[in-house]
This record gives structure tokens, C-alpha cells and sequence, in this order.
């Protein structure tokens, strides 16, 4: 018989190389894969780095502005409160003024008429001083002195009422009688007495007789 050759088959691996490839792929891969994350994290690190540096840079430059705007905020209000307190002043002085000029009004308001009744009083005292006994001289010092004294009431504002033949006026007359008269009715008479008006206020009414009806 024939020998029979055998033909070899191709070597097969054994089981314990073929784990031992697996485990140095793996190895291989993580070690791959480590070294890129460090390389992530390398590029990373600057970066962050920066944005540090920037938060903590805008940070000081928030702080600065806020100090000065509260500095800024601070001035203004003293100014203001500046402005009060001198206006706060004014108007205490304006106030005071005021009062003053009132007082010395109340006091002083008659000054003027008094200035100008002072001619009367001297009018008054000549004719007293005259020991003449001339009695045509005496009238007309008198007549001189009732004229100065109507002036005085001119220029105090002063006006008379003398309302003979003018209709009776309740508010500016006073009647203390009716009498017969041609006139008419309701008419003022006479005059007793004059009146007076002070910047049209009455100062005095005047004191009349009035026509009754007929």
C-alpha cells in the first residue's frame, strides 16, 4: 500500500495568544484614548484660564464703577441738600421781612395823614396866639384852616358827604327825621351832620332829615 502524505493545516493560534493580543489592543486603546484627553484637557486649560482672569478683571472694574457711582450719587445729594437748606433760609428771611413790614405798617400807616393834618395844628395855634381881637381876621384864619384841613382829607383819601336834595342812601346817610317838604319823597332835606368815606368805606354817615311822602 501506498503511504498516504498528509497534508499539514495552517497553524491554528493558541487560546492564551489570542487573549494576550485582546489585552494588549485594549491597552493599547486606552492608552490612546488617555493621551487625546490630555491633549482636551492642555487646550482646555488656557482657555479657562482666560475666562478667569476676564470674570475676575470685570469683577474689579464692576466694583470700581459702583464706588464711583455711589461717590457720584453722594456728591449730588449734598448739593441738593445745600440748595434746601439755603432756600430753607430764604424763605425764612422773606418771612421775617414780611413781618417787619407789616408791624411798621400797622405802626406807621397813619404818618402820612398825620404829615398832612400838621399845618392845621399850626393854622390852630396862630389863631389862638392872635390877641388882636379883630374878628374879620379870626374868620378868615379860620376859613384858611378849614381849607387846610379839607386838603389833609383829600390826600388821606378822605371824601365828605354832603347829600342835600340827593336821594336818600341807608348806607351812607343816617335819618333822624322826615319832615314836610316840596321835595320829593324820600330826598335828603338838610344835613346835620357831614359824613365821610375812607377809600369808599364809611367812615362816618351823615346825619340828615328826609321829605316825607306827601
Amino acid at each position: 500500500m501506498e503511504e498516504q502524505k498528509q497534508t499539514p493545516s495552517p497553524t491554528q493560534p493558541a487560546p492564551a495568544d489570542t487573549a494576550a493580543n485582546e489585552a494588549r489592543s485594549a491597552q493599547q486603546t486606552e492608552a490612546a484614548g488617555a493621551a487625546e484627553a490630555a491633549q482636551s484637557q492642555a487646550a482646555a486649560a488656557p482657555s479657562a484660564t482666560g475666562e478667569q482672569a476676564a470674570t475676575a478683571t470685570g469683577g474689579f472694574n464692576g466694583q470700581e464703577d459702583l464706588t464711583a457711582r455711589i461717590a457720584e450719587l453722594e456728591a449730588r445729594a449734598k448739593e441738593h441738600y445745600d440748595m434746601y437748606v439755603r432756600a430753607v433760609a430764604e424763605g425764612e428771611n422773606i418771612r421775617r421781612r414780611a413781618q417787619d413790614d407789616v408791624a411798621k405798617a400797622h405802626k406807621f400807616a397813619i404818618e402820612s395823614f398825620a404829615e398832612h393834618l400838621l399845618p392845621v395844628m399850626d393854622s390852630l395855634q396862630a389863631a389862638l396866639a392872635d390877641g388882636s381881637g379883630d374878628i374879620a381876621k379870626l374868620r378868615e384864619g379860620v376859613e384858611l384852616t378849614a381849607r387846610q384841613l379839607a386838603n389833609a382829607f383829600e390826600k388821606g383819601r378822605m371824601i365828605e358827604l354832603n347829600p342835600v336834595g340827593e336821594k336818600f342812601d341807608p348806607h351812607r346817610h343816617q335819618a333822624i327825621s322826615m319832615v314836610p317838604s316840596e321835595q320829593d319823597a324820600n330826598t335828603v332835606v338838610s344835613v346835620l351832620q357831614r359824613g365821610y368815606l375812607i377809600a369808599d368805606r364809611v367812615l362816618r354817615p351823615a346825619l340828615v332829615t328826609v321829605a316825607a311822602p306827601k
